[in-house]
């Protein structure tokens, strides 16, 4: 039988090997040994030692079995069911046009607003018991804006939940159950696990309910776009749609985090998982549960990073701690005598790594105590005494629903400073929540702006109350949508 050409780099790899194995002190072709006899022995104890040596202890995975057996039942599948106010799909005036139109988003951007409906809506999550008497944790985003909610034990029983407390912030919620005796969790400490360590997920993911997931720590205290008060754990278990607001076991079967959020761009999991670490959800827990709303403290400050060049221009050893670059007036942090300019780099004795740090080292800090911050002012360090305010409340708003004389039907607040130079204008309200009533049927929605009553600018709830007052038919607001002004009418009766 002919044998084909060998490619090149077979036959390179059949010399290498002659060579290597003749270094090694010989090789055997068809049972004939190509050196001496004093040679094979030697060398065969050398393979034998080899082989001894090369023996490695064996590694046991983790009892994840166990885990699931004991927490699993201490788990719960969380269903919700609501509405949502929607604008009316098509446009008017253009109800066939095709969204991938190239004139759709023309027309879209300065139609006027359409009046709004309210679409049923159904959601699914997880939580898990903390108290046997019925007190559940879960994510604020599970059950926010839910008009029922359903709480499913493994032993099939539900029951309908009342909703204690949301801190959206945090995104931190607590519920209630008329029930007794319940399985509840094992509190762990998130601070003694090590970046590597094993860790379980167990929830919902796309309402298969009780579901096990394991991986590891990837990272801790990491710090995500618009969420300043919550040094999520990283990790890479499986998470899923149906997860969140379930618990994250280390292997000592304690909970450690609620499981909150996903980095994706496919809207499943891709690798990078966050959990809200279960000290911090613990602390929002028992504010809510006993004074139904969660205290923050604040400094008064817009920090930023500092970044190498930044430190060197400040005369620091390396790029640490939080950049002062501005101080509210009246603020606890402008009493102080802390200025623009001054890097914060230690607070209450902790050292500020980076920016991202202070806001939840702050907002752990109950409003009216005082706090010691060690700043970099003037080229060295100093130690000053700060009496930590409270933050205020998105909540100073009219509530959603409020019905009063002139009443939109809003719940709103002013914007932030931030917001005010994002959206580049002085002063305006943020819509956050839209009832029905006169604004809903008008069209504002959700995220809008209002800059205007009427010609009047307005900056606050109580002016646009005011405003709202004095008229008993109609009115216009001027609204900030996108990067878009219009004036909306507005029917009081």
């Amino acid at each position: 039988m002919k044998l084909g050409k060998l490619p090149k780099f077979a036959k390179y790899s059949a010399f290498a090997m002659a060579v290597t194995a003749a270094i090694a002190g010989g090789y055997i072709y068809r049972g004939v040994s190509l050196v001496g006899d004093a040679g094979a022995t030697t060398n065969t104890a050398a393979i034998a030692t080899l082989g001894e040596t090369s023996q490695k202890p064996t590694v046991t995975l983790p009892d994840f079995e166990k885990i699931a057996a004991q927490q699993g039942p201490s788990v719960v599948n969380i269903s919700v069911s609501g509405t949502v106010k929607t604008r009316f799909s098509g446009m008017p005036g253009f109800p066939q046009m095709d969204p991938n139109d190239p004139f759709y988003e023309f027309f879209r951007r300065f139609q006027a607003p359409a009046p709004q409906g309210n679409t049923p809506t159904h959601g699914l999550g997880s939580g898990f018991i903390v108290s046997p008497d019925g007190v559940i944790l879960t994510n604020a985003h599970v059950v926010a804006n839910a008009d029922e909610v359903i709480v499913k034990l493994t032993d099939k029983r539900e029951f309908k939940a009342k909703v204690i407390g949301i801190d959206k912030p945090s995104d931190v919620a607590v519920l209630k159950i008329d029930a007794s005796d319940l399985p509840a969790v094992k509190i762990g400490d998130p601070q003694n696990v090590r970046v590597g360590e094993w860790v379980v997920a167990i929830g919902s993911p796309f309402g298969f309910e009780n579901s096990v997931t394991a991986g590891i720590v990837s990272a801790k205290s990491r710090s995500l776009p618009d969420e300043n008060y919550v040094p999520f754990l990283q990790t890479d278990v499986a998470i899923n749609p149906g997860n969140s607001g379930g618990p994250l076991f280390d292997l000592n079967g304690e909970v450690i985090g609620i499981n909150s959020q996903i980095y994706s761009q496919s809207g499943g999991y891709q690798g990078l998982s966050f959990s809200i670490p279960i000290d911090v959800a613990m602390k929002v827990e028992k504010q809510l549960v006993d004074h139904g709303k969660v205290s923050r403290g604040r400094l008064g400050v817009t920090i930023q990073e500092v970044n190498q060049e930044l430190a060197k221009s400040f005369g620091l050893a390396k790029p640490i701690g939080a950049l002062v670059s501005a101080v509210e007036k009246g603020s606890p942090a402008e009493k102080a005598g802390i200025e623009s300019g001054d890097v914060i780099i230690k607070f209450n004795g902790k050292e500020v790594a980076g920016s991202r740090d202070l806001p939840a080292m702050v907002a752990d800090i109950t409003p009216g105590k005082t706090a010691k911050v060690e700043i970099w002012h003037a080229g060295k360090a100093k130690e000053v005494s700060v009496d930590v305010g409270e933050m205020k409340t998105a909540s100073a708003e009219e509530k959603p629903g409020d019905q009063e004389k002139g009443g939109l039907g809003l719940a709103v607040r002013p914007l932030s400073p931030d917001e005010r130079k994002e959206a580049e204008v002085g002063e305006g309200l943020l819509v956050e929540d839209v009832n029905d009533g006169p604004a809903a049927r008008a069209g504002i929605q959700s995220g809008d702006v209002i800059l205007s009553v009427n010609g009047e600018k307005v900056g606050s709830v109580a002016k646009l109350r005011s405003l709202v007052a004095k008229h008993d038919k109609s009115l216009a607001l001027l609204v900030l949508r996108g990067n878009n002004k219009m004036f909306v009418p507005i029917e009081l009766g």
